[in-house]
């Protein structure tokens, strides 16, 4: 396990970039140009960059590599190019997105060669370091900036032979790309992209597909209902991965219970369920951080049902009001006339890094087939 600095435990950022990461990137320039520094280009980088954070920590080592690098663009991108390792295996078929050491040749590209001059130079620059670590986040620059030119030469990628590039075309568009800025490109600009990704044979590039809808859906989810049922009718993805890129691609819609995305998956948006003994522990009637929410109920089948079983929770926000949030519990199949019993618990984690607890009362419902069928309520206090 990898610690940070202070001792305090596992540090991402520390175990992305640290000093063998960014001697190991010199040493790639040092073995292509004897006038690359390495020695120097290291003591450049650790100087400031043990006290950055994670993104903080590309552009930091960016400015280092713009000391060493030539003030030419075009001399500069080839050197990139000439000192990347061999591209990523292409023997798999769901590989991770590489090394993030990588990352900031990105950035270099983004800053130094985000120009009409430089765009052909640029684009290429990045197709070739995407084959070594994903230049999903460098490339939104570019669409911003140069939407026309950079959203035909995706359209040249998308039969690339390598998976990562084609994956590019998919994840680089998305709408609500984790991680990266937002981008001025129409949510359905990217559709033509994928109508032609979504029969790849390969599960990295689908993932991404499927990832992709699942944001478009956020905002127009009839366009993604529309696009499943026309890539089911024309045939060319397998059946066993559609059906995966069409439950990943409906997760959202699901969870709001889109009564398309419901029907498609085969659950009735009606179901004939008997709900009986819905109800939150005592022990839970009021609870602080840190303590765990337990309720329960049983579940009876009035016909043969398919159920998609799940909570929601109605947060209280600092301002008083509330921000519902759904969460899985089960998928079953009940006969007419079965039975189940659920017990659930949901821990509200103390000092959370990504989510704040606010007191006051809380709204938990039971959702199924995205029907509200029971309502109960807790205070945190």
């Amino acid at each position: 396990m990898a610690r940070n600095t202070n001792g305090k435990g596992f540090s991402l950022k520390d175990e992305l970039f640290n000093e063998k990461k960014v001697a190991y990137l010199g040493g790639l320039f040092a073995g292509e140009c004897t006038e690359f520094n390495q020695r120097l280009f290291v003591e450049t980088t650790m100087e400031d960059m043990l006290d950055l954070e994670l993104k903080q920590r590309v552009v930091c080592i960016t400015k280092a590599l713009e000391q060493q690098l030539p003030s030419d663009f075009k001399k500069a991108a080839l050197m990139i190019v000439q000192a990347l390792p061999e591209p990523l295996s292409l023997t798999k078929t769901d590989d991770d997105f590489g090394s993030f050491i990588f990352a900031p040749l990105g950035e270099y590209v983004v800053r130094n060669g985000l120009t009409e001059e430089h765009l052909e130079t640029s684009l290429a620059t990045l197709r070739e370091i995407t084959m070594r670590f994903s230049m999903e986040d460098a490339i939104r620059y570019f669409l911003n900036e140069f939407e026309a030119e950079t959203m035909k030469e995706l359209g040249n990628w998308v039969d690339d032979e390598n998976y990562h590039v084609r994956r590019l075309v998919s994840e680089g568009t998305r709408p609500l790309l984790p991680w990266s800025g937002r981008i001025s490109l129409e949510v359905t600009a990217p559709v033509p992209f994928l109508d032609t990704l979504h029969a790849d044979g390969t599960r990295y590039v689908t993932r991404s597909v499927a990832n992709h809808m699942n944001d478009i859906a956020k905002i127009e989810p009839d366009l993604v209902v529309a696009s499943l049922h026309s890539w089911r009718k024309q045939g060319r993805q397998e059946e066993k991965e559609l059906d995966w890129m069409t439950r990943h691609s409906l997760r959202t819609l699901l969870k709001q219970g889109h009564a398309e995305a419901l029907e498609m998956l085969g659950y009735h948006t009606d179901p004939r369920v008997e709900v009986e003994r819905f109800s939150v522990s005592k022990s839970s009637q009021k609870i602080v951080p840190g303590d765990t929410l337990n309720f329960s109920f049983e579940i009876t089948a009035q016909h043969d049902e398919k159920l998609m079983v799940d909570y929601m929770i109605d947060f209280v926000k600092a301002n008083g009001k509330t921000k519902p949030k759904v969460f899985k519990i089960k998928k079953v199949d009940l006969k007419k006339g079965e039975t189940i019993s659920v017990e659930k618990k949901h821990r509200f984690v103390k000092d959370a890094t990504t989510f704040t607890f606010y007191p006051g009362k809380h709204t938990l419902t039971l959702q199924i087939n995205g029907k509200k069928m029971g309502v109960a309520t807790f205070e945190v206090t």
